[in-house]
């Protein structure tokens, strides 16, 4: 496997992952504090548990489970959609909309029926945005730190043992590797910024879908859906190299901004909890 012998970790690689890590943990648990200290008599923790558990199952089970079949299986289906960028970007896009908006929706509708509140809308946010860092994002910053330093210490078996690299497992374990040793300063701040980005994306989300919730009004679901497809797709682009990584970043804080004015315009619209009243009766 001499691919991997002239593999070289960065000297900024193992300090920014190390960083990286850190504020992987950092940002969900800030806004959690920030948000709860601020409204602690107006918010309930089971609304950030079920922010969780709304995205772990429609992310991270239901839409993997249609992803299997229609990316990861041979199949016609998926043979079409892996061989075609067009069909990738927009069945990409068009699922973690679906999946995600709809979810909320459900749990936010039929599961979430106490203390229906402005304030622990922005509480499932929350937990929807931050248990995606914690269980998606955090684990490979910690696969690519544990990978650089095995590999800094420049005994290449040594590290392919300890990873149990093999010739049959090597084709898939190289992008992990260079992507570790390739990490620096610059894809520290890119994952940070994106993960920021991505918490007030959901968070604003999760307010205009509460907001569809409250008010008998599906057309906020709708504009949900089509604002997460619209957040997704330059990544989605990335993902096939049709546009830079930087794009992705300004693309992101663009539709951010927007998530943000409408949230912000909808959030002022709803009465607060402290009048000791619901933002609508409950169906």
């Amino acid at each position: 496997m001499t691919e991997f012998e002239n593999i070289v970790i960065g000297k900024s690689s193992i300090p920014s992952l190390i960083i990286t890590v850190i504020l992987m943990i950092a940002i969900p648990v800030s806004f959690f504090i920030c948000w709860r200290r601020k409204h602690k008599k107006q918010t309930r923790i089971i609304w950030l548990v079920a922010g969780a558990l709304g995205f772990m199952v429609s992310a991270r089970v239901l839409e993997l489970g249609v992803h299997y079949f229609c990316i990861i299986a041979d199949n016609p289906v998926s043979r079409f959609i892996n061989e075609n960028t067009a069909a990738y970007v927009l069945y990409g896009i068009t699922m973690a909309g679906v999946f995600e908006e709809c979810g909320r929706y459900i749990v936010l509708k039929y599961i979430m029926k106490k203390n229906r509140t402005r304030e622990n809308a922005v509480m499932y946010g929350i937990g929807h945005g931050g248990i995606e860092i914690l269980a998606v994002i955090l684990p490979s910053m910690i696969t690519y730190l544990v990978v650089a330093n095995l590999f800094s210490s420049g005994n290449t078996e040594n590290a392919l043992a300890a990873l149990k690299i093999t010739e049959e497992t090597a084709a898939a374990a190289l992008p992990v590797v260079q992507a570790a040793a390739a990490f620096d300063y610059g894809m520290m701040a890119i994952n940070v910024i994106e993960r920021l980005l991505a918490m007030l994306m959901h968070i604003g989300l999760t307010v205009i879908v509460y907001y569809s919730v409250v008010q008998s009004k599906k057309a906020y679901l709708l504009l949900a859906i089509v604002l997460h497809m619209l957040m997704d797709t330059f990544p989605a682009l990335s993902q096939r190299g049709v546009v830079p990584l930087w794009t992705v970043e300004v693309w992101a804080a663009l539709w951010t901004a927007v998530i943000v004015f409408i949230t912000a315009k909808l959030y002022g619209k709803m009465k607060a909890a402290s009048s000791g009243e619901k933002d609508h009766p409950e169906e």
